[in-house]
């Protein structure tokens, strides 16, 4: 049916009618005007809607002093928002907190690790961060690559689980840590008939032939819950342990680490270190035609130092205390030489001065031959940025063999030797003329 017909009104018009049997003219005129009135009321008009004059509003900004964002005050009348503040949860715009993401970080580790995605990967990295007991024995970087191993562990209640193979962290139940007692084996107390039924013991092998053994036994005051911590990363014989083993006071989930896996990855990290200074020292000039194995013995004795810019690594006339091999930056090298200061009244002074000669960069060595030789350094070397080097001291440079010692002598040579004085006074009347110039155009000449 058309929606454009008002059907009540058209009823209307249709019973629309005279009274009288007999029609009039004048009856016939009443009806036909009242016909023509009611006829247009049939049709449903739609209101003409008038085109909206845009009304300028001013956008309020976010308040710096409050740091009120434009999601927040938008959200001012949302039902949520005031709800989560009213129960003391975490506001909709804030990160999760850790006890938040417990039960998630919960269902993630009992997956196997292959079964994991990278999101729940990071989940787990970034609860393993707030335990400070793993965070104080590694580093930021490993414990990203451990946390994507580490898969929780069932044990049922009056369980024992050994600490000397890994580090474990409590995710549910509560342990009772076993405390090193001494028991004379001859003697009756209440103490060995009060033991709980479920305590294992663990005699000492050096006390197997004595009177006197070795017991561990569940403490009765200490008590471990969630989130707490037993064992260690380091691989260690089971009586240096300080909390070899807990006993579980009800079903646990343990989330482990395996000392394995640690001590893989600082095997790991000791290769990639000695591959890293391995490919350092033979990208100096002086050690590209040197032996690799005359190479790995210096490999041990390297160090890692930083020094910031402008440090005075080394100061001329000195005789230096290591060899340095330059990883990272470099480093500007200085001659001194006796200059003269103008004053007034026609006089001068004899100043020492240091002339920029050139630079040591990435992958360059120096201290060799007055380590070797102990001669006094001719230069000054300034760092020109952040440099990081690996350095052999001058004690350990003595302790290598004789053939190592004549083969860096033979091969190495003084750092910027080939410099004559007569190189260093021309560079710095060079740099002094040039000075002198800049001064007198920017005097005489400021607009060019």
């Amino acid at each position: 049916m058309p929606k454009n017909i008002n059907y009540g009104q058209l009823n209307v018009l249709c019973h629309l009618r005279g009274k009288h049997v007999h029609w009039s003219s004048h009856r016939m005129s009443t009806t036909h005007n009242a016909f023509m009135a009611q006829y247009p009321k049939i049709f449903q008009h739609k209101k003409p809607r008038l085109p909206k004059i845009p009304k300028q509003e001013e956008q309020r900004e976010p308040s710096k002093e409050t740091g009120v964002s434009q999601q927040q005050l938008d959200d001012s009348h949302n039902i949520a928002v005031h709800v989560k503040k009213a129960r003391g949860g975490p506001t909709l715009y804030g990160q999760k907190d850790s006890t938040e993401m417990f039960p998630e970080f919960l269902d993630i580790v009992r997956k196997l690790p292959v079964e994991r995605t990278t999101h729940e990967h990071n989940i787990v990295w970034k609860m393993l961060k707030t335990i400070p007991d793993l965070t104080a024995q590694l580093s930021d970087k490993h414990l990203r690559i451990l946390s994507k191993n580490v898969i929780s562990e069932t044990w049922i209640k009056g369980s024992t689980v050994d600490g000397n193979d890994g580090f474990y962290i409590i995710l549910k139940g509560q342990v009772r840590p076993r405390i090193k007692v001494l028991k004379n084996l001859f003697e009756e107390s209440e103490f060995t008939t009060s033991l709980p039924s479920h305590s294992s013991f663990i005699f000492d092998k050096d006390f197997e032939n004595s009177a006197l053994s070795v017991l561990y036994i569940p403490s009765p005051n200490l008590v471990l819950g969630q989130l707490s911590t037993f064992g260690s990363l380091e691989v260690t014989p089971e009586k240096e342990l300080e909390i070899q083993s807990v006993v579980t006071e009800d079903n646990c989930e343990i989330l482990k680490i395996p000392a394995k896996e640690y001590a893989k990855l600082k095997l790991e990290k000791i290769k990639c270190e000695k591959t890293q200074k391995l490919k350092l020292i033979h990208k100096c000039p002086y050690y590209k035609e040197w032996p690799t194995l005359s190479i790995y013995e210096l490999i041990p004795l390297l160090k890692w130092k930083k020094f910031p810019p402008g440090h005075v690594i080394v100061q001329s006339g000195n005789i230096i205390s290591f060899v340095a091999y330059i990883h990272s930056g470099y480093c500007n090298i200085y001659r001194s030489i006796i200059g003269l200061v103008k004053l007034q009244a026609n006089k001068a002074k004899k100043v020492r001065k240091l002339v920029y000669m050139g630079t040591l960069k990435e992958n360059e060595s120096f201290g060799e031959i007055s380590v070797l030789l102990q001669v006094p350094f001719l230069c000054t070397v300034i760092s020109g940025t952040e440099v990081e080097m690996a350095i052999i001291e001058d004690q350990d440079i003595f302790a290598l063999d004789q053939v190592t010692q004549q083969l860096m002598i033979q091969t190495a040579e003084t750092t910027f030797g080939h410099l004559t004085d007569e190189d260093v006074k021309n560079e710095y009347l060079k740099k002094a003329k040039q000075k002198e110039w800049n001064e007198f155009k920017v005097l005489f000449f400021p607009s060019v």
